[in-house]
């Protein structure tokens, strides 16, 4: 199975773009060419992207088009993802929201209220493929971005002031994009296993409805207390009286000011029935055989402000250790769709643009949201297939040439792991034996310097 979002440029952009439905020819040639520049030159902005002011003027009048949307930009990347996700496999469905935030572009127009009221931007969120190619040991993925499969863009507006609970519940909410893609793909084929995966905002009746009609997978973080079916209680007291599995570890990644670490954990799990809901209509159907495993930290560390407590609701069975540790390792998968995210905003620059109108930053995102899922992959790779040559066959000999000049030929030659820590050396990274993987910012500042180096070295050739 080719990786297309690691193809050359020119090739991987006529791939991902080429037949979008914009038209004219002459937009999806000018849609392509915009990709190769912005996949080639990450940085968000239009003008560092395009050197010729003449290229730089089409591309302006490209994103000024009305024909010209989110929807239709990203439309033959959705449809090639769905495609790769009906091939045999395990697919994690992952999905999360994000702001895009162009506060601080004073002159752009039509922007929606995010954050506390004083953000303008977009609320995009993210529907993000992973296949599943091989487990470690730890019982946790490891994989690739097929690309993906639904995702959303909207400027939203402050809810009415007064509304009821009957109308909040009638009218369009963010709520409503929560594992809404499965109603408009359908069921996946008997050989493929799809996994929705969502974090505490997901926790409400219709994405578990759905995924069961559907016959799709789900873990869910849940955060609330809910009601058992058949008056038979509440979900913490079943919980409680569930027998303990045994124990595992869960790596946390840094954050709120607390260092990386390596949580131990216990593992208890039981089946229920969860109560339906209200909604306007009546009472709706209980969710019946609900898989709900507890994650509960013991021994934290000493200044731990908040040890790990996760309940998850899923599909999938937690009647051993082994299949407990799965479960928690699809959920801890979750950090993909936050690196890609990351990637977008650090790796893309993609709130750096200074279009003026929401309209027109809204293809411009679809764009850069594809070129995410092409950096992302590289990162990817070198952690799941550390020493596959796919980004070896990607960068090409100018830049490898390029790489071996400044640091030399790595031992065991040009394999996925060299090609992004090469990469990010020329963008800081000191690779020192105790450093870890490199992170975005180093990555992607390597990224550019060796593609204006690859740009340079093109000008001087064709002198």
């Amino acid at each position: 199975m080719s990786i297309i979002s690691l193809q050359p440029a020119g090739q991987w952009a006529q791939e991902e773009f080429g037949f979008a439905k914009l038209g004219d020819l002459r937009r999806n040639k000018r849609l392509v060419n915009i990709a190769t520049k912005l996949a080639t030159n990450p940085g968000g902005t239009l003008p560092q992207a395009f050197a010729d002011w003449a290229e730089l003027k089409a591309a302006y009048r490209f994103f000024d088009s009305p024909t010209v949307d989110f929807r239709k930009v990203l439309e033959p990347h959705l449809a090639r993802t769905r495609l790769v996700c009906r091939e045999p496999g395990e697919y994690l469905m992952i999905e999360d929201s994000s702001e895009l935030d162009f506060a601080r572009h004073r002159r752009t127009q039509d922007l929606g209220v995010i954050g506390d009221g004083q953000g303008r931007g977009f609320e995009l969120h993210t529907a993000l493929a992973v296949r599943v190619e091989s487990w470690t040991l730890e019982q946790r993925p490891e994989g690739r971005v097929v690309g993906l499969f639904d995702p959303r863009c909207r400027r939203p507006r402050p809810a009415p002031r007064g509304e009821s609970r009957r109308e909040r519940l009638k009218r369009p909410r963010k709520s409503n994009w929560w594992a809404e893609a499965f109603k408009r793909v359908g069921r996946p084929p008997r050989a493929c296993e799809w996994i929705y995966v969502a974090d505490r905002e997901s926790d409400f009746y219709e994405p578990i409805q759905t995924c069961q009609q559907l016959g799709i997978g789900f873990v869910i973080r849940g955060y609330q207390d809910r009601r058992l079916a058949d008056e038979a209680g509440k979900l913490a007291q079943a919980l409680a009286a569930a027998p303990v599995l045994g124990q595992s570890t869960v790596e946390l990644r840094s954050r709120g000011g607390e260092p990386a670490r390596t949580a131990i954990v216990e593992l208890r799990s039981v089946r229920v029935d969860l109560d339906g809901p209200w909604r306007p209509g009546g009472w709706q159907e209980p969710l019946r055989g609900v898989w709900v495993l507890e994650v509960q930290e013991v021994d934290a560390p000493e200044g731990v402000k908040e040890p790990l407590h996760w309940v998850l609701l899923t599909s999938l069975p937690g009647t051993t250790l082994t299949e407990a540790r799965r479960v928690v390792g699809r959920y801890t998968a979750r950090w993909w769709v936050e690196e890609y995210h990351k990637g977008l905003k650090t790796g893309t620059g993609v709130e750096d643009s200074q279009l003026e109108r929401g309209g027109r930053l809204e293809p411009l995102i679809a764009v850069l949201a594809v070129v995410a899922v092409r950096l992302l992959n590289t990162k990817m790779l070198a952690r799941s297939r550390p020493e596959g040559s796919e980004a070896k066959q990607s960068f090409g000999p100018e830049a490898l040439a390029i790489l071996e000049k400044r640091f030399g030929r790595p031992k065991g030659g040009w394999s996925n792991r060299n090609v992004l820590v090469a990469t990010a050396r020329l963008g800081g990274f000191l690779a020192r034996k105790h450093d870890g993987m490199p992170g975005w910012q180093t990555i992607w500042r390597g990224w550019q310097r060796l593609m204006w180096m690859c740009e340079g070295l093109e000008t001087l050739c064709a002198g």
